[in-house]
């Protein structure tokens, strides 16, 4: 959803957009000035079944929308545009519901995440586009400064490197964060964001600095923890939902990136960004996401990236923020 936000962007110059999102996408979209309306679809709770599909598809139907745009691919969404009577409907040639499609646009393989979904609506995915155009956007309100300001307390006006340890695929988490936390806690106050599930690595990362660092992990939404990077002076993330969220509010970023490569179209965006990674390695990348466990068991496009060239780098970009 954070890298859908450029095509939103583009589209609502040309008349007013809706969102069909799932709940937690949905948060993403809060005060977002290009969108219309959020419509929230919960496939997997309120609206699970058949019959919530069919209520749903007869409500899109009754609004006579012009097109749609299938950013997400599954054949329900493909679907369910096809149902709710949506003459025109552009998606990906790749994507599993394309049989939906009535234009199907080429998904180009070397091209960041963001210039292809953009591209469903330009209909030319060869086309240079700045990097300002492609960096998402995602609008913070007052609630998630409020949640913040409480996390934060006294500390909310000293410099904050913010940690994100945490990954869904366990070979994507860069296994040095705490003693990264060690090495940028004489110069900045460490916080940690991440969701329930990443409290584990945010203790090890609070034992490491004897407390001093704040772990915000299951404590504020994602449009919270993007108003919390938006406060800091760098994020260093591996490759996850942080290091998008971090170019949405163009925060200068360190993306560490293992077993997958920004090649494939989800590195950072951010004006200051830099990418960390072992492009020695013959076995690298080995999986379009990140495998639990690594094929040839040595980790090493992780285990080989030290803390210290990580807090070098971080120091570098501070001091470079600071100028």
């Amino acid at each position: 959803m954070v890298l859908t936000t450029p095509l939103i962007a583009h589209l609502a110059k040309s008349g007013s957009v809706d969102v069909l999102a799932t709940p937690a996408a949905a948060t993403l979209l809060a005060n977002n000035p290009h969108v219309r309306e959020t419509i929230v679809y919960d496939k997997r709770g309120a609206d699970r079944g058949a019959r919530a599909f069919v209520r749903l598809a007869s409500a899109l139907r009754a609004r006579t929308y012009a097109a749609a745009y299938l950013a997400q691919g599954s054949v329900r969404s493909g679907a369910l545009a096809a149902l709710s009577g949506i003459e025109e409907r552009i998606g990906f040639s790749t994507s599993a519901g394309r049989r939906f499609y009535t234009t199907r646009v080429p998904y180009i393989e070397n091209a960041h995440h963001a210039a292809r979904l953009l591209s469903l609506a330009t209909r030319d995915p060869e086309r240079e586009v700045p990097r300002s155009t492609l960096r998402p956007r995602l609008y913070p309100g007052p609630a998630e400064r409020t949640a913040v300001d409480r996390v934060l307390g006294a500390i909310a006006g000293d410099a904050l490197v913010v940690l994100a340890p945490g990954s869904v695929w366990a070979t994507k988490r860069w296994p040095y964060f705490a003693d990264l936390a060690r090495g940028v806690s004489d110069f900045a106050r460490v916080v940690i964001v991440g969701a329930d599930a990443d409290q584990a690595l945010a203790e090890q990362i609070i034992g490491a600095t004897k407390g001093q660092a704040i772990s915000t992990t299951g404590r504020l939404s994602l449009l919270g923890s993007a108003e919390l990077i938006g406060r800091a002076a760098l994020v260093v993330t591996n490759d996850s939902a942080p290091l998008h969220l971090a170019s949405a509010m163009n925060t200068p970023t360190i993306a560490v990136f293992g077993p997958t490569v920004p090649e494939f179209g989800f590195g950072p965006l951010a004006d200051a960004a830099t990418v960390v990674g072992r492009d020695d390695l013959a076995c690298r990348p080995c999986d379009r996401h990140g495998p639990q466990k690594c094929p040839l068991g040595h980790w090493r496009c992780m285990r080989e990236i030290s803390p210290e060239q990580v807090a070098g780098l971080a120091r570098s970009l501070i001091t470079r923020g600071s100028d």
